[in-house]
């Protein structure tokens, strides 16, 4: 494999990994790119289509009103994340936050967590194609088998795309998300307008709580279970994750500490409103359609009954596009995460993993990398017959410990953070921390509930396997071992990547 790499191994007097930073990727993405990679990744019709069918069965019709709340939650992380973009615009995004402001040991384990949601969260996202939306597009038996196997071909052509060629793999993605747009735009307001027409509008089924009991319907629950309406937040807060994403890219994206926060925010809202007149057309026009609760894929139940049977293939095929675009950027978003942590000479076999390609400008050993471990979850979790609500479940729980973690470091470390280079939350950053904070404490208190008990299993194990990893650096290098890299120096050494001549030996 023709790689590239530069200086010699082993760690640095100026920190792990500094001297490869000459190894880099073109910046070549600007506001737009910024802007679809963190849109991609969110995809309120891949959210809101996976999980619409569990909101009903949980919640009821009613439990849409926690979308809007679920919005103003995640829209709190991503401007703290978007304020430390805007002072560490690394790739690698929490863990070279955490690494840089409160210490290595603590960043590795942010960027493990990273990892795993990137890993189970890619899986949970193609899953959804093999198993809901394919067998009802082409009306064929659904099995666990063939969900298996579709899902592996579909992980394996997104590694491939990444692999080949990130502006290739750029404009496929401005491609399917301009196109989600329009088609999620359009969608929505035929569903106004025809189902208003038609009179299958029924906007009191908007309060409805339909087979769950209007008893104890907002309980916060006991000790191992949730109340109805909090496990309806569950559809936020699996949809909208993954804005963060925008700042994996930060060396590849022209001035990021500008663009990446503008990127994130206006991602955030813009899924938020449109996602929001979405379920609620949608929600609406259920209330006078039969078995829309028993259907496997209800929204696309609804878009038949409403629009016909042309219209509802239409948006099965906008759906597989806009879930492939996420798949897409996951994939992307992992492999950069894994290079990056490689790049520090800090994840399993970095060796190999942080170097870039010469031929493609990629790196190639990380994606293919990526891959596999996607298709060892897909593996591990597609035996079981509740693959899907355990998958959606583990990649809602991981963003939200990364938000958390993040979260709080950046208020326990603020007033000691680098000076920002583009985006400052000013006045509103106490309201804005105290907002994130209580929204991940009441998110994260939902998973107490018996029904995630295989997502915590999950995360349990990858804990472990991580915590074994490091404990081996900890042992072989020492704490001093695993300092990183000052932040004058990362920055210098991409500045002159930006401008300056390219070593002799990344271009050989």
């Amino acid at each position: 494999m023709a790689d590239t790499d530069t200086g010699p191994e082993g760690p640095r007097a100026d920190g792990p990994g500094a001297g490869e930073r000459a190894q880099h990727m073109a910046r070549e993405l600007g506001w737009y790119a910024s802007f679809s990679v963190a849109f991609g990744f969110v995809s309120i019709a891949t959210g809101i289509f996976t999980t619409y069918g569990s909101v009903l069965a949980t919640s009821g019709p009613r439990g849409i009103w926690a979308w809007p709340i679920s919005v103003i939650g995640q829209l709190s992380i991503a401007l703290v994340f978007g304020a430390l973009a805007a002072r560490i615009p690394i790739s690698g995004y929490s863990y070279q936050w955490v690494s840089r402001i409160v210490g290595p040991v603590w960043g590795w384990i942010m960027g493990w967590i990273s990892f795993a949601f990137l890993g189970v969260v890619l899986i949970a996202v193609d899953y959804t194609i093999a198993s809901t939306i394919l067998p009802e597009l082409f009306r064929y038996v659904g099995t666990t088998q063939n969900a298996w196997v579709i899902t592996a071909g579909v992980v394996l052509l997104q590694s491939v795309l990444v692999a080949a060629s990130t502006r290739t793999t750029h404009r496929v993605n401005n491609t399917a998300v301009t196109v989600q747009l329009v088609g999620m735009i359009a969608l929505t307001v035929l569903l106004f307008a025809v189902g208003a027409f038609t009179g299958k509008l029924d906007f009191a089924h908007l309060f409805d709580t339909g087979n769950v009991p209007e008893s104890g319907y907002y309980a916060l629950g006991g000790a191992t279970h949730a109340g109805p309406f909090a496990l309806a937040f569950l559809l936020g807060a699996f949809t909208i994750v993954g804005f963060e994403s925008a700042a994996n890219l930060a060396e590849e994206t022209k001035n990021p500490a500008r663009v990446i926060p503008k990127a994130m925010v206006q991602a955030v809202l813009s899924l938020g409103v449109l996602g929001f007149l979405f379920l609620v057309a949608v929600t609406a026009a259920a209330g006078r359609i039969d078995g829309v609760g028993a259907s496997a894929t209800p929204v696309a139940t609804v878009i038949t009954a409403v629009l016909g049977s042309v219209v509802g293939k239409i948006l099965l095929v906008l759906v597989v596009v806009s879930i492939f675009s996420c798949g897409l950027v996951i994939t992307l978003s992992g492999t950069r995460l894994v290079y990056a942590m490689s790049r520090d000479e800090r994840f399993p076999g970095w060796q190999l993993l942080k170097r870039i390609d010469r031929r493609t400008a990629t790196p190639l050993n990380a994606s293919v990398f990526m891959m596999l471990i996607a298709q060892i979850i897909l593996a591990v979790f597609s035996r079981s017959t509740d693959a899907l609500f355990q998958l959606f479940s583990a990649g809602t729980l991981l963003p939200a410990l990364i938000y958390a973690g993040t979260v709080a470091m950046y208020a326990a470390k603020r007033r000691s953070l680098p000076a920002s280079q583009g985006f400052s939350l000013g006045r509103w950053e106490i309201p804005v921390l105290v907002v994130a904070a209580v929204w991940l404490v009441y998110e994260l208190l939902i998973f107490r509930d018996a029904s995630f008990r295989a997502p915590w299993t999950y995360v349990l194990v990858l804990f472990a396997i991580g915590a074994v990893y490091v404990a081996g650096l900890l042992v072989r290098r020492g704490r001093d071992g695993l300092t990183m890299p000052d932040m004058a120096d990362v920055d210098r050494a991409l500045d002159t990547a930006d401008t300056g001549p390219k070593p002799a030996d990344a271009t050989a």
